[in-house]
């Protein structure tokens, strides 16, 4: 199943999937790919950053992999109605400016569909804090 293919009206069975859909492509640390996930005028709060629109979406992505290095994310389904999704993730990341200082940030996100399947907005907000190696959970 594509992820396109996982329209609202959401069900527990729908939004579990659209969630592991989301985990699986932000894995693949592909902007490109990612962004086809979201409508062309999507709009996003990622912490501090407001922007609109899959070239700015990509752009974002490119400079979020290139500074959270070997990042490996999980998404775990919140909630949901209708056309919307709240999930809270951890993702696992080495800083780019300092290698060999791991990361692991925490947090939510809230989504909004169009009927197409296409996400139209995303609310996100984080906390990172430092880790060593061996406490990492996501490899």
């Amino acid at each position: 199943m594509e992820p396109t293919d996982i329209k609202p009206p959401f069900n527990e069975e729908t939004a579990k999937a659209k969630v592991k859909a989301g985990q699986d492509a932000w894995n693949t640390h592909n902007p490109e790919l990612v962004a086809q996930a979201y409508t062309v005028d999507s709009r996003w709060r990622n912490r501090t950053e407001f922007f609109e629109g899959r070239e700015a979406i990509i752009a974002f992505l490119r400079r979020k992999w290139a500074k959270e290095l070997d990042y490996r994310l999980m998404k775990e389904l919140w909630c949901y109605n209708k056309n919307r999704i709240s999930v809270r993730f951890e993702y696992e990341w080495r800083d780019a400016d300092n290698p060999s200082q791991w990361m692991r940030t925490h947090g939510n996100e809230h989504w909004e569909f169009e009927d197409s399947g296409l996400m139209r907005i995303r609310d996100m907000s984080a906390n990172d804090y430092p880790i060593k190696e061996s406490e990492r959970r996501y490899k």
